[in-house]
């Protein structure tokens, strides 16, 4: 059983931080930061009126990080053709025990058929670590096409977009 709930910034400081310590994660996070500057981070994300954070769930159990934010108001939007509809991703599994167990896919699923629940929304955009393999194969496996490679300010992404039709009709078909 997959599900979200809104990040608690009172219920999940300590997780979050214990998962952005997490070796699989820093590579591609690199915020390894005190505790209390993770909580000014969070703060701050979580005020942002163009993003929503999310704690993901399997089996009742809180696994996974979430961002999801209109496209247009990001960063992202500087390297494509963005629509005022678009969303994007970015996420974390944090426990290490739930790595390699083909959990990603069902996880991502379900939050591209949430986004694609708002009506006006066509695509949706990733932006992994060019050096993250496992994640970029894992979101070609959800529909994600490549778009290009783009440089930001902390790292050298793949742009990946994935298009209603494609999900609709090659992933939850």
């Amino acid at each position: 059983m997959i599900g979200f709930r809104e990040v608690d910034l009172g219920r999940d400081l300590g997780r979050l931080h214990q998962w952005l310590n997490q070796s699989h994660v820093l590579p591609y996070w690199t915020q390894d930061d005190p505790l209390p500057k993770v909580r000014d981070t969070i703060t701050e994300r979580a005020a942002n009126e163009d993003q929503t954070l999310y704690i993901g769930y399997l089996d009742h159990v809180p696994m996974s990080y979430w961002e999801t934010y209109w496209a247009v108001e990001d960063r992202v939007a500087r390297y494509y053709d963005a629509d005022l509809a678009d969303q994007g991703i970015h996420l974390l599994i944090g426990p290490p025990e739930y790595l390699g167990h083909s959990h990603a896919k069902p996880l991502i699923e379900t939050m591209l058929a949430f986004q694609f629940q708002h009506p006006e929304t066509q695509r949706v955009v990733v932006e992994p670590d060019v050096r993250n393999e496992k994640v970029i194969h894992i979101f070609e496996k959800c529909g994600f096409k490549h778009h290009k490679q783009i440089q930001l300010d902390d790292k050298r992404a793949q742009l990946m977009i994935c298009r209603r039709e494609t999900f609709e009709s090659e992933v939850s078909a």
